[in-house]
């Protein structure tokens, strides 16, 4: 049986990354905050034919959460993981820095969390010689939006964290993926009052990415309009990013 934990499974990407990987001979094990909304997607994914258990806590957390992970990967062995778990939003344009503890939260959740989270899992998958660890990101990762600095550096940490694990466990056979989702139709994205170019539904997301984890790449960007522009951005000098994101 092959055993999933997928985080931040209560709502948006997270439940609809559940009900695509939901099917007979699959366990999933889904965490979320919100424990009704949690236990809503673990029926929809008994009924498409998974085992299902899930738990629900503060995955800022970190201790609590290493403790349950160490417990969980003992008694099931994890397959695959996708840190999927964040938070987002911009700040106020009458703000005129972002707040300390809004900063903290972001930086625990997007960053601090999934990054320990991967290191537990690193560890045990190494020795297994087996295992996927999928990191999600934003391509935000590219950009320094000074609507959103916690935001913006958080998913570039994460991006840097994930191409250095992936560096360092390609000699145990431990896979290391970051994705790099644009704007999804989330609980999180309808708070943006920014512009959301090439908006996609959770499900449509949830389904390419899946399909996309199978062959085990490096990076995922979706939808693919967002490959070319991250790709552009690269190589375009910095200055000509931060004056377009100064206008903006």
């Amino acid at each position: 049986m092959r055993n999933l934990l997928i985080t931040g499974a209560s709502s948006g990407l997270g439940a609809a990354l559940a009900r695509t990987y939901a099917a007979q001979g699959t366990r999933l094990i889904l965490w979320g905050r919100n424990e009704q909304r949690l236990n809503d997607t673990a029926t929809q994914c008994r009924v498409l034919g998974a085992m299902v258990e899930t738990d629900s806590f503060d995955l800022t957390d970190t201790a609590k959460m290493m403790s349950r992970i160490q417990l969980l990967d003992e008694r099931a062995p994890i397959d695959l993981v996708i840190f999927n778990a964040g938070i987002g939003g911009s700040v106020p344009e009458s703000d005129l820095a972002e707040a300390p503890k809004r900063s903290h939260a972001m930086a625990m959740m997007n960053f601090a969390s999934p990054v320990i989270g991967s290191t537990v899992l690193a560890e045990t998958m190494a020795q297994r010689r087996h295992g996927h660890i999928v990191l999600v990101g934003s391509v935000a990762e590219i950009f320094p939006l000074p609507m959103a600095p916690s935001y913006a550096g958080a998913k570039a940490g994460l991006a840097m964290f994930a191409e250095a694990l992936r560096l360092r466990m390609s000699k145990y056979g431990v896979v290391v993926t970051l994705v790099s989702p644009g704007f999804i139709d989330t609980p999180m994205s309808r708070d943006l009052t920014t512009p959301k170019p090439f908006l996609m539904s959770a499900d449509s997301a949830a389904a390419r990415i899946a399909k996309k984890i199978e062959r085990h790449p490096a990076r995922i960007v979706i939808p693919w309009p967002f490959a070319i522009i991250c790709a552009v951005a690269r190589v375009m000098p910095r200055s000509i990013i931060a004056a377009v994101l100064r206008r903006v």
